[in-house]
């Protein structure tokens, strides 16, 4: 991997990050009976997340390949179910594990083309 590419998925893994920990926040926000401004903090929290996300993403798309940094970006769902697991404590089937196991397997060729 030459090394626009690694710069740009050093980039995308972040994106994809902030993105699936929005997603965590947002989730969290909406779930759980807090205080209102307890609620708003964490909703704010992970809207920030969430475009900070799609910064890093345009800069790496502004590097590299449309085709080679999307399809990075389905790494977003190996991380929202990892912290959907961890974060969120949801129990999550042997069958979906294996789905994000066959993303991580079509990950790692498209990220060596």
């Amino acid at each position: 991997m030459d090394n626009l590419k690694k710069e740009s998925f050093g980039l995308l893994i972040v994106s994809t990050t902030l993105g699936a920990i929005g997603q965590v926040m947002f989730k969290y926000s909406i779930s759980l009976e807090h205080a209102i401004l307890v609620t708003a903090a964490i909703f704010i929290g992970g809207v920030l997340a969430y475009g900070i996300s799609t910064l890093f993403y345009f800069y790496a798309l502004s590097k590299v390949h449309l085709s080679w940094a999307y399809s990075i970006g389905g790494l977003s769902y190996i991380i929202a179910v990892i912290l959907a697991a961890t974060v969120l404590l949801e129990k999550i089937p042997l069958l979906r594990w294996f789905g994000a196991l066959i993303i991580t397997l079509g990950l790692i060729i498209v990220g060596l083309s």
